[in-house]
């Protein structure tokens, strides 16, 4: 029988054991005195034996609540850690998980099939998106204003983080309408050696290599038409003929809207779409949540 004893009934006796005095400990519960004599008299019979002693005097423990006492409290401090872990954990489903990007993955409509298949897990969590510009690589994961991020590899200082693959695609070459390498099916990347490319800031490292695509270049260094670091100052570069760019093949409708052309481009490198996190962070629910979600929509489970 002394396994079905509830907590509130442990919590009313260590009050009263700490108190002695069935009023004061009243108070201190926010229960009537009679409420909680009468729950006090009903532990004890359900225990079998006599906790208190209750003479004209006052109230004293007896052998056996004395020795009942450590341990109860024991049981209440074990509580009130399970209730804080509790907490924690309801928090964790209630908070605001900040996605970054740079560039919207625009796919197949993959950020509201992440999302949906997200918040049917955790209702109560609001996803916020934060929009970067190409500056910051790493779509605020650096700095820590996001916790997960639509990215390019490689990433600078690529060893703090994890990802999962969203997309492997072939790069295409975005060129002004009125350039002649718009009348070519196809396009070797050694027929854009010479051209002057737009170019990521010097801030983005490694990412504004590989889309300079200077694995692919035997040495020789790119001519710099521009600098961007958005979608929109790509376009309005690209439409003032100030140079041409590489670009995903899954992002050129964000570029192509008049005025600019795209031809699939030989002889380089294929980009690598992914959703990172810092790698300190993998262990966190709502990241691995997000993550799962992601592995999910786009068949990488």
């Amino acid at each position: 029988m002394t396994l079905d004893v509830h907590v509130r009934d442990l919590r009313y006796f260590v009050a009263v054991a700490e108190e002695l005095h069935f009023t004061r400990a009243a108070e201190r519960l926010y229960v009537s005195q009679p409420a909680l004599s009468k729950q006090i008299r009903a532990l004890e019979r359900q225990l079998g034996i006599e906790l208190f002693r209750r003479d004209r005097r006052g109230v004293a423990l007896t052998d056996a609540g004395t020795a009942l006492l450590p341990h109860a409290r024991r049981v209440l401090d074990a509580w009130e850690e399970g209730a804080a872990a509790l907490d924690t954990a309801r928090a964790a489903q209630r908070s605001t998980l900040i996605v970054g990007m740079s560039t919207s993955p625009v796919r197949g409509g993959l950020l509201p099939a992440i999302r949906s298949r997200f918040t049917a897990a955790h209702p109560e969590t609001h996803i916020r998106l934060r929009q970067v510009n190409w500056e910051d690589p790493t779509a605020g994961l650096a700095d820590g204003a996001a916790d997960v991020a639509f990215v390019w590899l490689p990433l600078p200082g690529q060893e703090r983080y994890d990802w999962t693959v969203v997309a492997e695609e072939p790069l295409m070459v975005a060129l002004p309408d009125t350039h002649p390498l718009t009348g070519r099916a196809e396009v070797d990347f050694t027929d854009l050696l010479d051209e002057p490319f737009l170019a990521l800031p010097e801030s983005s490292g490694p990412l504004r290599d590989f889309w300079l695509a200077l694995d692919a270049r035997d040495g020789r260094p790119p001519r710099i038409g521009a600098e961007i670091a958005s979608t929109e100052e790509t376009y309005e570069a690209l439409t003032a003929g100030l140079g041409v760019c590489l670009v995903a093949a899954g992002n050129v409708p964000l570029l192509t809207l008049g005025g600019v052309t795209a031809r699939p481009v030989r002889g380089v490198t294929p980009s690598r779409y992914v959703l990172a996190w810092r790698r300190q962070d993998g262990r966190r629910p709502l990241v691995r949540a997000y993550a799962e979600a992601c592995r999910r929509v786009t068949g990488r489970e």
